[in-house]
């Protein structure tokens, strides 16, 4: 008997049947029991999709990423880049000795070198894909800049793809501050036709924007639309005095109205030299007063404190002080309010007054003397050093120069209405016109039209006017009361200066008030001064505006005035 043990008999083995797979509707595979059996063949495909789908996605965002930093890099590796871009706000960071240019510098010592200014951005025009013009501007004068693109890239001075799109992008009426050089050129879209500047750096001091109007726009003549219209192949925008007042800081940009406005400067100037030259003093006279100094319908009432004043109509009566303080010739160029509801060509409710008052040695034509030589002062003045000035404005504005003589033609006031009874002139209701009528504006214009043909001149004196139509303080003729020694001046058939003789008696200056159905009352503190004993004086004034809107012919005073008031205008 063996002592090794006998196995154990093992159980046969037999097979499981596996339970059939069913898909849920997730997508899942399952048993009949609702065991999970792993995922579909149909959920295998949809992950795989998803699957390609990711990375597909991933793919395109690794290189966006490189492009951008590959553009960036670019970017980076602009060797241009410190030759333009957008400057800091200007706070007066630092002082230093560079020298600005001004365009009216530019001649030919300049030519071939380098030279710093700040102009706006008149216009803009790229030619291809490597050149960029710039038209700048500074007050009158445009010069035309060249941006040309170069490859060398240790060019200090090197002009990118990036430079030339910057440029490209700068709105029009920005500052920028340009260095460059100087270069001989012709160029005719320009003021400045024999030079250019070669652009090195360029950068924007201060952008403009929400422009109202463009300054090209603004700047044509009424010549510009007729050709247009009659060419009929371009279209320019019009923009009408209205929006021009509207927006007047953007419209004194263009170049006829600086070239006013210094013509009006100039006016003034030249009164004043020529003034000062002849003994006279200016005197600064206020503008509030306790009474109205002329009609009381045509004066503005303020509230003065715990009463009421009123702004002055004209300096008159405090020249007429001056005067009796023995300062015997004195000026004042200063506002004058005049509170007319007139909406015309030629009114305005405040306006610079240039006016002037003297003692009378012997006769009131002394004044007249003083008054014509001072206006042909300022004509000559303006032909002489003005005349870059008009032709700019000429250019916008078309007109027949102004005419005057050597010798001012002189006629009385009953010689002018000869001359308009000859050409067949009537009164407003189309009565015939007697000697002794008021001339109507319609007459000034006529008698302004006959005057030019028969003399030659647009510039005249009316003098011995009928005292019924000039105010109680006018002296009348010692021969004859019914005239009076007054007269008016005359600029293109229209009025720019009325004056006479005034009286400076007391005794007769209350005669003449009762005289014409006036209340002495009223006007106490006026007689009082000429009770301290006045010499016989006389004087006149003239509006700045209108004599400018005449010489230039600028067909409205509105664009002789800087920032207008009339009775539909209290701002800007």
């Amino acid at each position: 008997m063996s002592d090794q043990a006998t196995p154990a008999p093992t159980e046969p083995v037999t097979a499981t049947a596996q339970a059939p797979v069913t898909e849920t509707a997730s997508g899942a595979a399952a048993t009949e029991s609702g065991e999970p059996a792993g995922p579909s063949k149909s959920e295998l495909k949809k992950r795989a999709k998803e699957a390609e789908k990711a990375k597909k996605a991933a793919e395109r965002a690794a290189r966006e990423e490189e492009e951008k930093r590959k553009r960036e890099a670019a970017a980076a590796a602009d060797s241009a880049a410190q030759n333009y871009g957008k400057l800091p706000m200007h706070q007066s960071q630092e002082k230093t000795d560079r020298k600005w240019l001004e365009f009216k510098e530019i001649n030919e010592s300049l030519v071939g070198k380098s030279v710093l200014f700040r102009a706006r951005l008149h216009n803009m025009r790229p030619q291809g894909a490597k050149i960029v013009f710039l038209q700048l501007r500074q007050e009158l004068q445009t010069l035309q800049g060249v941006l040309v693109a170069t490859s060398n890239e240790n060019d200090p001075h090197q002009i990118s793809k990036q430079m030339l799109k910057y440029a490209q992008g700068i709105p029009t009426e920005s500052f920028v501050i340009v260095e460059g050089v100087i270069k001989a050129a012709e160029v005719k879209s320009c003021t400045i036709q024999s030079f250019e500047i070669a652009i090195h750096k360029l950068f924007t001091a201060v952008e403009a924007v929400s422009l109202p109007f463009s300054i090209e726009d603004a700047s044509r003549s009424e010549a510009d639309f007729e050709r247009a219209e009659k060419e009929g192949d371009v279209q320019f925008a019009r923009v009408s005095l209205p929006t021009r007042l509207d927006n007047r800081s953007m419209d004194l940009r263009v170049p006829a109205n600086q070239a006013i406005f210094r013509v009006q400067a100039g006016v003034g100037r030249l009164f004043r030299n020529h003034l000062d030259a002849n003994g006279f003093i200016e005197i600064h006279s206020p503008k509030l007063q306790g009474a109205a100094t002329e009609s009381g319908a045509s004066v503005f009432k303020v509230q003065y404190f715990n009463s009421t004043a009123f702004l002055a109509q004209s300096p008159q009566l405090a020249k007429q002080m001056a005067i009796v303080g023995d300062m015997k010739r004195v000026y004042e160029v200063g506002p004058v309010f005049r509170a007319e509801d007139s909406n015309t060509h030629r009114h305005l409710t405040e306006f610079v007054g240039l006016d002037l008052e003297m003692a009378i040695t012997e006769h009131y034509h002394e004044v007249i003397d003083v008054l014509d030589s001072m206006l042909l002062a300022i004509f000559r003045g303006l032909k002489a050093e003005y005349a870059a000035e008009i032709e700019v404005i000429n250019k916008q504005f078309p007109a027949t120069e102004f005419k005057f003589l050597e010798k001012t033609l002189r006629l009385t006031f009953k010689e002018g209405m000869e001359l308009l009874k000859a050409a067949g002139a009537t009164n407003a209701d189309g009565t015939p016109i007697g000697e002794m009528d008021d001339m109507s504006t319609e007459n000034e214009r006529l008698l302004g039209a006959i005057v030019l043909e028969k003399y030659g001149t647009d510039y005249f004196i009316l003098d011995k006017f009928p005292s019924a139509i000039r105010p109680f303080y006018t002296m009348p003729d010692p021969a004859n009361p019914a005239w009076s020694n007054s007269y008016d001046f005359f600029m293109r058939g229209e009025e720019i200066l009325s004056g006479a003789q005034r009286i400076h008696d007391p005794a007769f200056l209350v005669h003449r008030i009762k005289e014409l159905g006036m209340d002495p009352a009223g006007l106490q503190d006026y007689v009082d001064a000429f009770k301290l004993g006045a010499p016989p004086h006389g004087g006149g004034g003239i509006g700045l505006e209108r004599v400018v809107m005449l010489f230039l012919k600028l067909g409205n005073i509105r664009r002789a005035s800087l920032f207008p008031r009339d009775p539909k205008r209290i701002k800007p």
